[in-house]
């Protein structure tokens, strides 16, 4: 039987595995309080998701779809065993749900909160997060190509800029706060002074990794400023992009749920987190963060394909 037959018999098994994990799992919640009678399966469940990740992390496969195959399915069992964890640990030691609610909890209050869920994404992601994602990272990039033909303006501003990435979040949104109002606008703005000079260095010191070596044979065909800068160096400087605005898309995230507690109108993650939390609701506190770490998550997760696809002669990808 041939290497990629044993590799794809591998990961059938694997798939098999990992739906029985999840349907031993879902039973267990389902049954409540883990007790004497399951808490066997639980236990043999658990160590066998541990003992086919370690499989399947040695493992060496060749197809690429299958080794992708195989990393996704890595991240899952070991994301459900966490989970599980956290289940178990919570009924066995009698934590208070105040403390730690149980991701069965937490995952009943999703289901019974989408709305408010879905209006609080609206507001903080497809608002503020988008929009001062957008502007920040454009803005970044405009000027870092500027800052390069004329270096006054990066000299000037690298000094403003690591000066203003080490202001806190809770010093600058009071102050949006107060200059562009309540609504999302005021966090968009937030964001974008988050998102802005990791562009900018990022773009600044991309644009400065093509070779002597090339610059000078794009001299010998007679290329202008902005012929090389096109031809040449951006192309050279877009892994350095795609790194800072998978850089931004986790930073514009925390920015607006963070500016949120500022103040806002009666919708919003960040709001949402910061009443609920007074309200000693810790399952729809919980809820958020899911929601929020899902979304940040796709959006990074987004950008890693969207470099894969228009990156894919960079010798990182040339494998």
């Amino acid at each position: 039987m041939s290497a990629t037959s044993n590799q794809s018999g591998f990961v059938t098994t694997a798939l098999i595995a990992l739906a029985s994990l999840v349907a031993m799992t879902w039973v267990i919640f389902q049954l409540g309080a883990p007790g004497s009678g399951v808490m066997p399966v639980a236990l043999l469940s658990w160590l066998a998701a541990c003992w086919l990740n370690i499989r399947l992390s040695a493992v060496t496969i060749v197809d690429p779809r299958l080794s992708r195959l195989r990393d996704l399915l890595v991240a899952a069992i070991f994301g459900i065993f966490i989970l599980f964890l956290w289940e178990v640990v919570v009924a066995v030691y009698k934590i208070p749900f105040i403390l730690l609610p149980p991701p069965s909890a937490i995952g009943a209050r999703i289901m019974a909160s989408l709305p408010i869920l879905a209006a609080d994404f609206n507001q903080t992601v497809l608002k503020a997060v988008l929009f001062g994602f957008c502007v920040g990272s454009f803005a970044g990039f405009t000027v870092a190509v500027l800052a390069d033909r004329y270096g006054f303006l990066a000299r000037g501003l690298l000094p403003i800029g690591n000066m203003v990435s080490a202001l806190p979040i809770i010093g600058i949104a009071p102050i949006m706060v107060i200059w562009f109002g309540f609504d999302w606008h005021s966090k968009a703005a937030v964001v974008i002074v988050m998102t802005f000079f990791p562009m900018l260095v990022n773009t600044l010191a991309g644009l400065g990794a093509s070779s002597q070596m090339e610059r000078d044979l794009m001299r010998t065909y007679a290329s202008n400023h902005w012929q090389t800068l096109f031809r040449l160096r951006l192309p050279a400087a877009m892994p350095f992009v795609f790194n800072a605005l998978k850089i931004n898309s986790t930073l514009a995230l925390i920015g607006a749920i963070v500016a949120e507690f500022f103040g806002t109108p009666i919708v919003g993650m960040g709001f949402r987190i910061s009443t609920e939390v007074g309200r000693m609701n810790l399952d729809m506190v919980w809820a958020e963060i899911a929601v929020a770490a899902l979304a940040g998550s796709l959006f990074y997760g987004l950008l890693a394909l969207l470099e894969r696809t228009t990156t894919f002669w960079h010798p990182s990808y040339r494998k």
